[in-house]
């Protein structure tokens, strides 16, 4: 018998694996099959009804409807949704046709010669392209000169053949917010003259309501949303969300249109190793954009809106001389955001896509005792209210604002900084900075996550990423060598880390987030008692002087007043300060710099713009480049390279995750894709499938091809694989194929039991993707679990551990550990069958997989460790001391799970990365590991 392309017709192959790989090779044109399939079913009618599945026949299975990289209605899934939803009445109201971004695009002088030529001032399509990326490279006007003069270069049609003259044709483009400049006179004498450069923030507001990208992610309603009828439970998520958006908007005229203004705002160096260059950008968005898209870097969200000048002021006192800048800056922001405020007074009518205070009464105390022009005595009477000496701030005019509403708490600067400045430093200091360190470094690697060969203690230029890593595994690495209080103190803190950073926060959520705040403060003492809270020079510290911990007690009403902080993140805008600075900086002669920034991003905008028009003329995807930023690796990281290897690259390209540069795989669009084709049309059996929220992808070639079954159990050390396998066939024989199985009870089966087969497929690697704990909707990357048996380094072997559903009545997340448990997998395998033989189950991948059992606590709720709220674990034996281990279907995996050796007051010296989860005894269930494994395994 042999096997034919289902889209070429070509024939000839010897099974559906030869055929999967003659798909699969990038240059042959059935390599976007996929692509083509959900092409084609897009333009269908079929009707899917979303219903879980946990099998895999022969047959269609039907799973939810998932379109760019969505599900349907999840909520018709698990029975509706039980929120209610109270919206602000008579809002947003609309008056007729406005204007549209090609509307805009065509306004300007050249729109009549691109009537013949959609690609003028450039000669057509090819030429802009290579003039497009010359522009947008970060090339120097030396370096893009030398590279038009090659020969090669010489024989294409450009219209250009110098930077010079590359950028005048830039010029031409239809333009987006212009930018100006005006010297700001000073009281005080400068250095240097005080120029600044900025735009109309009215107009970048107006850029970002009229992009096409953001038509559909635009909320305009404030609402009050409650998770229940009675109305007992508020839940609070995107800024519509919150008190003071329903406050503003019943403050204005009936019918008008709420935006709310973020501004972000902090200086960055714009030299490299030496040099003192310093840029202090101003950043606008709305907070209308839903935070799921304005949070992506790839969105463009952020608009710089002005370079605020970085003076330095001629006095001879230092700390007067930041009380001069700080009231420049506000000078200058009154200057840029005047237009704004103008706008919140008066009103303003805008597109969309498709078409005071206790503050002010303290200055004005200080005021009536000091003049603000003797900076000295008004400086000190303003210390006497906790005010920087500024007379002047630019928000004192501006209506509807409130300094303790508009500044929110941002996570990057807050709760990450405290943690690596403080809590980290306390856990380093208690334990031992070269114990912790070998903790560290001996935990078993994680694909895709940062390993700490090294340690932390000694760890250099820590960027957030590095202290969000550090989180991860500190309590559970730090368990049993600090005292239980300490514990205790630094549990709670992160448990208060950990909620905020919610998408969704309710009445209830917002409760456990003061209680854990409470918790630290009432185990605080033991630190300092410890001595573990200590100075620069090791002084020990004994008072609690820490402003980012008074600051954490704002977040519980902020939240309440303009939403979840995680909105507010500051690490979309810091990636900013390399697209919007940094970057053109390089591409400067490195003098001078502001202006060169700003014509930098004129050309870039100019570009963008450009692009986006030709792709909605064309009706074609935005070519828009990468930012050779995104590309940059964390060497520390075990990046999984070869698993997608099989998927087209077509279908890799579907989906974006904020805080992930690069596309994400959507395996559950491939499953759906794959799961509606007739019997015969594509290789069977398929690799990608889905069970309740999780999608499982295996590569269509297994890393061993064809093993005995008994050479399989030598080769990865389970000497009761065989009458495990029997056990399992007999269970499915008793209970039918939908019959969830349990790891352990008594082995049935003898060491020579007969099986109907004789070879097994093994693959090493599993890929698992899951959806968002809070929103079922959101598809997170996918991760890889590890199956590798005995090998250079791995002498033990590399085994990963993952969530098991064992009873069909729960669900994950949803349940949380109730109604599952957790296993560490040994083997992923397929059978093989005898010619002629058939067997119901012939499509299953299975899994033999190692139990743990959750160890009792004498005292604690749920089972957990009282310090550290942490269930431990310990391998489940049989009476004679082996390890329970048995066959289940790969489908009642759920999700990767991170243990923790148990190191005790001492880590034994002999543990490696390579040997610590096979040599420990007892393991800590990590649930800090992953935020969207957190809530379920806090339940």
């Amino acid at each position: 018998m042999t096997f034919q392309c289902p889209s070429c017709g070509k024939g000839g192959f010897k099974d559906d694996v030869a055929v999967a790989r003659h798909m699969s090779q990038p240059r042959s044109g059935c390599s976007t099959w996929l692509q083509d399939l959900i092409c084609s079913r897009s333009e269908s009618d079929m009707d899917d009804e979303p219903v879980s599945t946990n099998t895999m026949d022969d047959g269609p299975h039907t799973i939810p409807d998932i379109e760019t990289g969505g599900f349907g209605d999840w909520d018709e899934m698990f029975g509706g949704s039980s929120k209610v939803i109270d919206s602000y009445p008579d809002c947003a109201r609309s008056y007729g046709r406005g204007y549209t971004f090609l509307d805009v695009f065509n306004s300007d002088e050249n729109s009549r010669h691109r009537a013949t030529n959609p690609y003028y001032p450039f000669s057509g399509q090819k030429d802009w392209e290579v003039g497009s990326w010359l522009l947008r490279s970060g090339l120097s006007m030396g370096k893009i000169d030398s590279f038009l003069s090659l020969d090669m270069i010489k024989t294409l049609p450009l219209s250009f053949h110098s930077a010079k003259e590359l950028r005048g044709r830039a010029e031409m483009l239809p333009s987006g917010p212009r930018w100006m400049s005006q010297v700001v006179p000073t009281a005080h004498p400068t250095k240097s003259p005080v120029v600044l450069y900025w735009r109309d923030p009215l107009d970048c507001i107006s850029g970002l309501l009229n992009h096409p990208a953001f038509h559909d992610h635009l909320d305009f309603t404030p609402r009050r949303v409650y998770s229940t009828a009675q109305r007992l439970c508020r839940v609070y998520s995107e800024w519509m969300t919150s008190d003071d958006a329903w406050n503003m908007q019943s403050a204005l005229p009936r019918g008008a249109t709420l935006l709310g203004t973020i501004l972000s705002s902090d200086k960055t160096n714009i030299s490299t190793m030496t040099g003192d260059r310093v840029a202090h950008p101003l950043l606008i968005s709305l907070a209308n954009i839903g935070m799921s898209t304005r949070l992506k870097s790839s969105s463009n969200a952020f608009v710089l809106t002005a370079l605020l000048p970085v003076p330095k002021f001629i006095y001879k006192k230092k700390r007067m001389r930041g009380v001069l800048e700080d009231r420049l800056i506000h000078e200058c922001l009154d200057i840029v955001l005047r237009p704004l405020k103008l706008a919140a007074r008066e009103g303003v009518m805008l597109s969309d896509p498709v078409g005071h205070t206790t503050t002010l009464s303290q200055l004005d105390i200080a005021r009536s005792k000091a003049d603000p022009n003797d900076i000295e005595i008004f400086f000190r009477e303003a210390q006497k209210f906790r005010l920087n000496g500024v007379n002047a701030p630019f928000w004192m005019d501006w209506v509807l604002s409130d300094p303790s509403h508009f500044l929110t708490p941002e996570f990057l600067h807050l709760i990450h900084r405290e943690f690596y400045d403080h809590d980290a430093k306390w856990l380093i200091c208690a334990v031992g900075d070269t114990e912790i360190d070998f903790r560290f470094s001996v935990l078993q690697a994680v694909t895709g996550f940062r390993h700490f060969h090294g340690g932390i203690s000694k760890l250099k230029q820590v960027t957030g990423r590095t202290q969000r890593d550090i989180q991860r595994s500190i309590v559970a690495v730090s368990a049993d060598a600090i005292p239980s209080a300490v514990m205790t103190a630094v549990r709670a803190l992160m448990d208060f880390r950990y909620l905020v950073q919610s998408p969704v926060i309710d009445d209830i959520l917002l409760a456990r987030i003061s209680t854990a705040l409470d918790h630290f403060h009432a185990n605080k003492d033991a630190i300092i008692e410890g001595g573990f809270r200590r100075g620069q020079r090791g002084g020990v510290i004994e008072n609690w002087y820490i402003p980012k911990l008074e600051l954490m007690q704002s977040i519980v009403p902020s939240i309440r007043n303009t939403g979840v902080p995680l909105q507010w993140t500051a690490d979309t805008t810091e990636h900013a300060h390399i697209t919007e600075i940094k970057s053109p900086a390089r591409s400067s002669n490195n003098n001078n710099y502001d202006p060169q920034i700003c014509r930098h991003l004129d050309r870039a905008d100019k570009c963008r713009r450009f692009d986006l028009a030709m792709s909605l003329l064309d009706n074609v995807p935005d070519s828009g480049q990468q930012d050779p930023d995104d590309d940059e690796k964390d060497e520390n990281v075990d990046f999984d390279v070869d698993d997608d290897r099989d998927i087209p690259a077509d279908l890799l390209t579907t989906m974006k995750h904020p805080g992930h540069s690069r596309p994400i795989t959507n395996y559950f669009g491939i499953a759906k894709v794959l799961q509606h084709r007739e019997v015969g049309t594509v290789p069977v059996p398929v690799r990608s499938f889905v069970v309740e929220r999780t999608a499982f992808h295996l590569t269509y070639d297994p890393s061993i091809r064809n093993i005995s079954v008994d050479d399989a159990a030598i080769k990865f050390g389970l000497p009761d694989l065989r009458p495990a396998i029997a056990d399992f066939l007999r269970r499915e024989a008793t209970h039918g194929r939908d019959h969830i199985h349990t790891i352990g009870g008594a082995r049935r089966a003898g060491p020579t039991a007969s099986l109907p087969f004789d070879k097994l497929q093994v693959w090493f690697k599993l890929r698992v993707q899951d959806t968002d704990f809070h929103d079922a909707s959101i598809i997170r990357p996918a991760q890889t679990l590890n199956c590798a048996p005995p090998s250079d380094p791995w002498t033990c072997g590399r085994y990963d551990t993952v969530i098991i559903n064992n009873e069909a009545r729960y669900l994950w997340p949803e349940d949380g550990l109730r109604g599952h448990t957790i296993g560490q997998i040994r083997l992923i395998m397929r059978a093989v069958g005898k010619s002629g033989t058939n067997w119901s189950w012939k499509d299953h991948f299975l899994v033999y997989v190692h139990r743990f059992d959750i160890v009792p606590q004498s005292s604690g709720a749920d089972d957990r460790e009282p310090s550290t709220q942490l269930h431990l674990l310990k391998r489940a034996k049989r009476s004679n001391g082996t390890w329970v281990g048995d066959v289940i279907p790969v489908t009642q995996l759920r999700a990767p799970v991170n243990l923790v050796p148990r190191f005790g007051a001492s880590a034994d010296n002999r543990l490696t990365p390579y040997n610590s989860m096979e040599h420990a005894s007892q393991f800590w269930l990590n649930r800090y590991w992953d935020k969207n494994v957190y809530f379920p395994l806090s339940m």
